[in-house]
């Protein structure tokens, strides 16, 4: 999917009621400790984190659509948010320590904050990566010891979702516990994931049923970069 070019008309009242059950999910399935900091990856027009902005002290939303970030600086200026900070990033770019030079989303280019998250979370974006296994390492070292990594996404189809996306070079959404294996792999402990949302997509005059699942995990004490 060509993201910028669909940003300008991203906001549909489906994708917005969709947005609202996945902020909610989110806050129902983690612990948000007060004062908490959290970034999302794959933001786009914010539709998730407007919906968790009152849960944290301060959200980092990345996204490397930079149309998709204008659109949402927009939003967030328009909405008087000041407790949000916009990225136009690839998160392979973030890897470590997360403290590479970024471009900002406007003007001017910026360093990621010199600090951890104590949430990592991400809708519907990890299977558009094609690298999912560096995007989690990349995951893994923007948490603080002791964070929480939590992942909505697309259960495993038959590549019926993105049939008309000729252009399509991610993952016809995930298997949970192949999923599940890959972040204990990278180090994750507690992982645990459940299908929370079921709906049907229109395509081409067909009705394609699809299912969203919910993964949280946490990156253990004592692993985090002295």
């Amino acid at each position: 999917m060509d993201f910028n070019a669909a940003a300008a008309g991203w906001d549909t009242d489906r994708r917005i009621k969709r947005a609202e059950t996945i902020s909610d999910e989110i806050a129902k399935s983690i612990h948000i400790k007060p004062n908490s900091n959290a970034l999302e990856f794959g933001c786009g027009t914010g539709l998730i984190s407007f919906g968790l902005r009152g849960r944290f002290d301060h959200i980092t939303l990345v996204d490397n659509s930079k149309a998709m970030i204008n659109t949402l600086v927009k939003k967030i200026d328009e909405a008087g948010i000041a407790n949000m900070t916009v990225l136009n990033a690839d998160i392979l770019s973030m890897a470590g320590s997360g403290r590479d030079t970024v471009q900002k989303a406007l003007p001017e280019h910026t360093a990621l904050p010199k600090r951890k998250y104590d949430v990592v979370y991400t809708s519907m974006a990890l299977h558009h990566v094609v690298d999912v296994g560096s995007a989690l390492d990349a995951l893994y070292g923007l948490l603080c010891d002791g964070g929480t990594i939590c992942i909505v996404d697309l259960t495993q189809d038959d590549g019926s979702f993105h049939r008309l996306e000729k252009d399509f070079t991610g993952h016809n959404g995930f298997k949970q516990d192949e999923l599940k294996a890959a972040l204990e792999d990278k180090g994750f402990v507690d992982v645990h994931s459940r299908v929370f949302f079921e709906d049907i997509k229109r395509i081409e005059e067909r009705d394609v049923p699809y299912s969203l699942f919910i993964m949280t995990g946490s990156k253990p004490v004592g692993r985090d970069e002295k």
